[in-house]
């Protein structure tokens, strides 16, 4: 039997989830004006959440190459540092930095994510593409098309098919979609693309315990590296000629749904097209959860007026969603910054004593202030019906959150209720200035004033970033 090309009468066709990718990937034009302006905005954004992760030890010894020597001299380029390599690694290193701070866009449905994680993959492809010289020269705009197209495949499938209640983490969905337009950056053709993405549902899915206690770990800060780099193999090895597994969803006993999704389909809820990347959500303001983001909003908001009177607190009360009661409802100690980072008292906590919320204030020096964990005594979360409704309707995709809180003396605050937080698409008007701002203060945490000014002018003009080759545009990266 040929690898790819023909079917072997044996086989079945491939699964109707496999086909429906492929032909997305190799056939749909993403023009939508939208879509396209979001994509250079998320590209912005991504790379300067990339560059700030670098401040952080604990993620750049992880970056680079496997072994000390084995670079490639011409090869796939790591923003913000001097590191050539072959496109698996790099993807792994760029996907690893974009994710560490929690910081990158985001996407919430049945189940979550970050479709921007797929930028490790993208991006390495398109240079090494460059780099080995092939003609036509990949542009930018080639770039934004990959991104749209990977936003998609990960969040339509994250619409309906919750993973995460099986025990199974998110970045599975960025292995699929990395694969699925790696491949096609690479020229593959329908049927190679069908190849990878069945070899990536064969991978499985990696378990979500680094997410949470007593387990929660610094893996969540990589696991997205390592998809999307996962993605690329597979994707090489597909365009090599290796072969796919028609069924690798639907086979009897064996196949993805039988062994790990509980017998369910897994399904598209809607066409693929350019809708995820129009309604992603950016996080603008302070790099929080995203189920926690309009708390940590209307904690900031509560600020003023509690500021001077935190030892006088007899209760909080935080209302949200269900999802948020489900993965960041904590109490008792928390491990780490990773821990730190996913868990809405602590979050919030902050935002009420010091007015702000930032990466540092993970770290271990910021969480021994004894004030936090006494606050976070006082807290009660609870779910609110109208929040979790609201965050399910495709036409709202709200993130609800309020915060009210009480003293000893009987008074209390007004309750701040914030509906959609700043990164939505409804107050996105308002976030696009905000999202520059977040940019130039990542970006001049590793080049001076003048290279950032530099860095920020890439992203001001569509028609000129999306003209502009890969090569040129990854050069001006390089530490």
């Amino acid at each position: 039997m040929s690898r790819i090309g023909t079917r072997d009468a044996r086989r079945p066709p491939p699964d109707a989830l496999l086909t429906a990718i492929a032909d997305y990937v190799t056939g749909f034009e993403p023009r939508a004006a939208a879509a396209r302006e979001t994509a250079r905005h998320c590209l912005m954004d991504t790379l300067g959440c990339g560059i700030l992760a670098l401040e952080y030890p604990a993620c750049k010894r992880l970056l680079g190459p496997v072994v000390p020597g084995a670079e490639l001299p011409g090869g796939a380029r790591v923003p913000g540092t001097s590191y050539e390599l072959d496109p698996v690694t790099a993807a792994f290193s760029i996907g690893a930095a974009v994710r560490w701070l929690d910081y990158n866009d985001t996407w919430l449905a049945a189940e979550w994510g970050h479709p921007s994680d797929n930028v490790g993959a993208i991006l390495a492809v398109a240079d090494y593409l460059a780099r080995r010289g092939e003609r036509p020269q990949p542009t930018m705009g080639h770039v934004l098309t990959a991104m749209i197209k990977a936003h998609e495949i990960q969040g339509v499938l994250a619409l309906k098919n919750s993973f995460n209640a099986v025990g199974l983490d998110h970045v599975l969905l960025v292995r699929v979609a990395s694969a699925a337009v790696s491949t096609g950056l690479l020229g593959g053709d329908r049927d190679r693309i069908v190849n990878a993405v069945s070899n990536a549902w064969l991978d499985g899915g990696a378990l979500r315990a680094y997410r949470h206690a007593p387990n929660t770990g610094s893996r969540k800060s990589w696991a997205a590296g390592d998809a999307t780099s996962r993605g690329v193999r597979l994707a090489l090895m597909a365009v090599a000629g290796e072969m796919g597994y028609p069924s690798a969803l639907t086979a009897d006993t064996w196949g993805f749904e039988q062994v790990l999704f509980r017998g369910s389909p897994v399904t598209l809820e809607r066409p693929l097209g350019s809708y995820v990347m129009e309604n992603v959500l950016f996080k603008v303001a302070y790099p929080a959860e995203f189920h926690a983001q309009t708390a940590v909003e209307a904690a900031l908001q509560l600020y003023p007026n509690v500021r001077g009177r935190l030892d006088e607190v007899s209760e909080i009360v935080i209302e949200t969603q269900e999802a948020a009661c489900r993965i960041i409802d904590k109490t008792g100690p928390l491990a780490n910054p990773a821990d730190r980072d996913h868990c809405l008292q602590y979050m919030v906590a902050v935002a009420l004593l010091g007015g702000r919320l930032t990466a540092a204030d993970y770290e271990d020096e910021a969480a021994a202030d004894p004030r936090i964990d006494r606050l976070r005594a006082s807290m009660r979360v609870v779910e609110n019906g109208e929040f979790s409704t609201d965050y399910l309707d495709p036409d709202k995709r709200a993130i609800g959150n309020a915060v009210q809180v009480f003293f000893r003396d009987g008074s209390r605050t007004d309750r701040i209720r914030i509906d959609y937080p700043l990164g939505h698409r409804r107050r996105r008007d308002e976030a696009v200035p905000l999202l520059r701002e977040k940019f130039e203060r990542n970006v001049r945490t590793r080049f001076d004033a003048g290279r950032a000014a530099d860095l920020a002018a890439l992203f001001e003009d569509q028609a000129a970033l999306e003209r502009m080759p890969v090569e040129e545009f990854m050069a001006v990266w390089a530490a």
